[in-house]
């Protein structure tokens, strides 16, 4: 192929994705709103494309950057020169090394950390990975850590605890945990406490009024914080910052014992492009410390305003009020919120269902950014607009008996033949056994909403796997 029929080729294929600028889409994708911001990461991705983090030494430019990065955080979050921190792939990755680095420094027999319920699942990611057992302790009132439930808990498991952590604010209802009294208690019986700012830690900083939340407060050790989010970089880029760097130290890998170079990594990933990480320096350097405050200023009054709008629209509710960015719409009985979701791609917007959780019904989840402040108004429309259609057609109705027959799945006792009839009977088999997204996805998120959280996750993983042979 020529490079123009390549480049034609790919316009093509991303004719079907969600778009990533404009605001339109409220959730995997993060926009400012400015050209230059884009451009200029383009650029800088293109110039460090073919570079490799695996060696500092080898590429020392990278090396700035980082502590450039590293620096611009340090100062926002409130931290001295003591506070360390590394460039990571993502805030998975950033959760995934404060974890290792936790249980690799605490070097205990069956080890544990403590968490609320409402805790990103990249914890459980690291729970599997790590052989770090994940307990789970149910949040109190508007969906915030309980602190007197945690520490009873990290009381009752004693010298096993190697991590206590916590969100600012927390994905699914987006609300802060109090990190001030988290704090007290870890830092009282000399524990790791771990902030997971992933989403926050680029809007708190400019926030007037925010809680204490950062290294500030004297106990929090590590802090996750995405800069792929609301730094408005390129995708590929988090930080992971500790409080100095005894408490890192764990954190690299090193090895010798072989023919080949020493292996010395700072990350999970060996080889890494500096591509992510000259975008991310560009644009932070680019939009800069007022810049931000005027991004973060615009993103916040967005968020109000549409949280006003969805508390004036029939049959919609707040689940919480808002902390930050993050906006949770519960439903009455009337509608449902995946048959919304659809009639909101129908007009051009895409927001996310969450599936129910204990005794908590499904919701929709909405990410504001920059761009997305402009379009409330529009956006509030669109969304009247879908919640009538979906009123006037009714909520989505489960048989009774499949969501009974669903329940007492044992995911363990499956086969694949097995499997293929439950994407069958969910919606997601093609013609000849191959697996298909639905145009409407809203029956599929129905059905699957009445599963178990272990049959929801072997009935994904099912579909993940065929979807991609």
């Amino acid at each position: 192929m020529s490079p123009d029929q390549i480049l034609a080729e790919l316009a093509a294929r991303r004719q079907g994705d969600l778009p990533t600028h404009g605001g339109r889409t409220l959730a995997y994708v993060y926009d400012s709103g400015l050209e230059e911001a884009d451009e200029v990461a383009r650029q800088a991705i293109a110039m460090y494309a073919a570079t490799n983090g695996l060696d500092p030494t080898a590429f020392p430019s990278l090396l700035s950057m980082e502590s450039d990065l590293v620096g611009f955080a340090r100062s926002a979050l409130h931290g001295g020169d003591e506070v360390v921190g590394t460039v990571t792939s993502g805030g998975t990755e950033s959760i995934l090394l404060a974890v290792q680095t936790a249980r690799d420094a605490a070097g205990v027999e069956r080890p544990a950390m403590v968490v609320p319920t409402t805790i990103h699942a990249a914890f459980a990611k690291a729970a599997h990975y790590f052989g770090v057992e994940l307990v789970t302790v149910p949040v109190g009132p508007g969906h915030r850590a309980d602190v007197a439930a945690m520490t009873e808990t990290i009381d009752r498991l004693g010298d096993r605890v190697v991590l206590v952590a916590a969100s600012t604010p927390s994905y699914a209802h987006g609300v802060i945990d109090p990190v001030e009294d988290l704090a007290a208690v870890t830092r009282e019986r000399g524990l790791r406490f771990h902030v997971d700012a992933c989403i926050g830690g680029w809007i708190l900083p400019w926030t007037p009024d925010a809680p204490a939340w950062d290294f500030a407060v004297p106990g929090v050790t590590s802090i996750s914080v995405d800069l792929h989010k609301y730094a408005y970089t390129p995708k590929g880029v988090s930080l992971l910052l500790h409080a100095d760097a005894a408490l890192r130290r764990p954190q690299f890998f090193a090895h010798a014992d072989w023919p080949g170079y020493t292996m010395l990594n700072s990350t999970t990933q060996s080889t890494k492009s500096g591509g992510p990480l000259a975008a991310a320096w560009a644009v932070v350097q680019l939009i800069g410390d007022e810049g931000y405050r005027d991004l973060v200023r615009r993103t916040l009054d967005g968020t109000r305003r549409l949280a006003e709008g969805i508390e004036a629209i029939d049959h919609l509710h707040l689940v919480e009020r808002p902390d930050t960015s993050l906006v949770v719409v519960g439903t009455d009985d009337a509608v449902d919120p995946f048959t919304i979701s659809d009639l909101m791609l129908d007009r051009g917007w895409f927001v996310q269902p969450q599936m129910r959780f204990g005794d908590e019904p499904a919701n929709l989840h909405l990410t504001i950014s920059a761009a997305t402040a402009a379009s409330v108004p529009e956006f509030l429309e669109a969304l009247r607009e879908s919640v009538a259609a979906a009123a006037a057609a009714g909520p989505i109705r489960i048989d009774p008996l499949l969501a009974e027959a669903a329940a007492g799945l044992d995911p363990d006792t499956l086969d694949d033949e097995a499997f293929d009839g439950l994407l069958a009977l969910a919606g997601l088999a093609g013609e000849g056994g191959q697996v298909a997204v639905p145009e409407r996805l809203g029956p599929v998120n129905a059905l699957v909403d009445v599963a178990p959280p272990r049959v929801r996750e072997a009935l994904m993983i099912a579909f993940l796997d065929r979807l991609t042979r």
